[in-house]
C-alpha cells in the first residue's frame, strides 16, 4: 500500500534526523541544529500552509524566537531542548512588539508530550495553548498519518529531496552485487531474449513518457549505470548470463502493470514489485529497508536507461508492444 510506504519513509526520516540531532548535540556538534531551522521553516509551511520566514534573515540572533509568519501572526521557537524552562525563557523575552501573535514551540529531537499539560508564565500575553502549540516528531507524525494519500505523497517527495542520504559508492556496489545475486536465482519465468537499445537522450525519454515526480529519481541514479554494467559483465564472464533474465524480469513487472495508472505510479510500483520479489526469495538475507530500496531504485533506473521499461522516443520502441 502506498500510504504505508509513504508514512514509513516519513517516520523513518524524521526519527533519524531527531536522533542525529540528539547524538551530535551531545558531542557539541551543532551543524544540524542550525540547518534544522531552515528545514522546519519549509516543512511547517508545507504541513500547515503557513508563510514562515527565518527571523535571523531580518535581524540576527533574536532571542526566544526563530521563525515568523507575519501574515498569520505566528512566531516559533525551534529547539533541541524541550523543557518548561526553555519555553518560559522564550516567552519572557521582550516580545511586546508581537502583541496579538501566536507563539508555538517545536522540539526537533526530544518528545515534548509532558510539556503540553503545564501552565506557563506568559508576560506578554501571546496566544499560546500548550496542548496544541507545542510540536514534536510524534505530534507531527499524527498529523501526517491522518492526511489523505495525495498530501502524504507531497510530504514524502519533500523529505526525499530535503533529507536525501549521500551513499557510500562502495557500499552501494556491495549491496547491488548481493541483490543481483539474489535476483539471479529468482524464477522470472519466460523470456531470455535481448533487446536492441537505440541510442537516445535520457531527458527526452523522461519527457516523452511524462515522468514528472520520478524524473529526479532517474537523474539521481543514472550515474550508477556503469557500476551496474560492471556487475552484470562480471556475472556474464563467469558463463552465467543472468543479466538478461533480471532485466527481462523487471520488464515483465512493467508489462503486467499496464497503462491504466500514471507513468510515475508505474515507475514506483515496478520498484515495489521488485523489492517484494527479493524479500520473498529463499536466499534473501535481510538488510535495512532504505538500503534495499535504494539499490532496487538504481536497478530500475538502469533498466529504464537500457530501454527495458517505457518507450524509447528515438527508436519508437514501446515496451508494451
Amino acid at each position: 500500500m502506498n500510504r504505508s510506504k509513504y508514512f514509513d519513509f516519513i517516520e523513518y526520516k524524521l526519527s533519524l534526523l531527531a536522533t542525529r540531532i540528539e547524538h551530535r548535540g551531545g558531542l557539541n556538534i551543532l551543524d544540524l541544529h542550525l540547518h534544522s531551522e531552515s528545514f522546519y521553516l519549509h516543512f511547517l509551511n508545507l504541513l500547515f500552509g503557513w508563510k514562515l520566514q527565518n527571523l535571523n534573515e531580518v535581524k540576527k540572533n533574536i532571542a526566544g524566537i526563530d521563525l515568523i509568519d507575519r501574515t498569520n501572526n505566528i512566531i516559533i521557537q525551534v529547539s533541541a531542548t524541550a523543557t518548561m524552562q526553555k519555553i518560559e525563557a522564550a516567552l519572557s523575552r521582550d516580545l511586546s512588539i508581537y502583541n496579538g501573535y501566536y507563539f508555538k514551540f517545536v522540539s526537533i529531537s526530544k518528545d515534548a508530550d509532558c510539556l503540553r499539560t503545564r501552565v506557563y508564565k506568559n508576560p506578554h500575553k501571546l496566544t499560546f495553548q500548550p496542548a496544541t502549540d507545542i510540536f514534536d516528531i510524534s505530534s507531527i507524525l499524527v498529523k501526517i498519518l491522518n492526511m489523505d494519500i495525495d498530501q502524504q505523497q507531497i510530504v514524502y517527495e519533500f523529505l526525499k529531496k530535503e533529507l536525501k542520504r549521500e551513499s557510500d559508492p562502495e557500499k552501494i556496489e556491495s549491496n547491488l552485487t548481493t541483490i543481483i545475486k539474489i535476483l539471479s536465482k529468482v524464477d522470472w519465468s519466460l523470456g531470455t531474449s535481448g533487446f536492441e537499445v537505440v541510442p537516445y537522450d535520457i531527458e527526452a525519454k523522461i519527457s516523452y513518457n511524462q515522468l514528472n515526480s520520478t524524473a529526479a529519481l532517474i537523474d539521481d541514479y543514472k550515474i550508477h549505470y556503469h557500476r551496474i554494467d560492471k556487475i552484470y559483465s562480471d556475472f556474464n564472464r563467469q558463463g552465467v548470463n543472468k543479466s538478461i533474465s533480471i532485466l527481462n524480469g523487471i520488464r515483465r513487472e512493467y508489462l503486467a502493470l499496464g497503462t491504466i495508472i500514471s507513468p510515475d505510479q508505474c515507475f514506483l510500483m515496478i520498484i515495489d514489485k521488485v523489492i517484494q520479489k527479493i524479500i520473498e526469495s529463499a536466499n534473501y538475507t535481510p538488510m535495512p529497508e532504505e538500503e534495499l530500496r535504494l539499490c532496487v531504485e538504481i536497478l530500475v533506473v538502469d533498466a529504464f536507461i537500457r530501454c527495458k521499461v517505457f518507450k524509447n522516443p528515438a527508436g519508437n520502441t514501446d515496451a508494451h508492444s
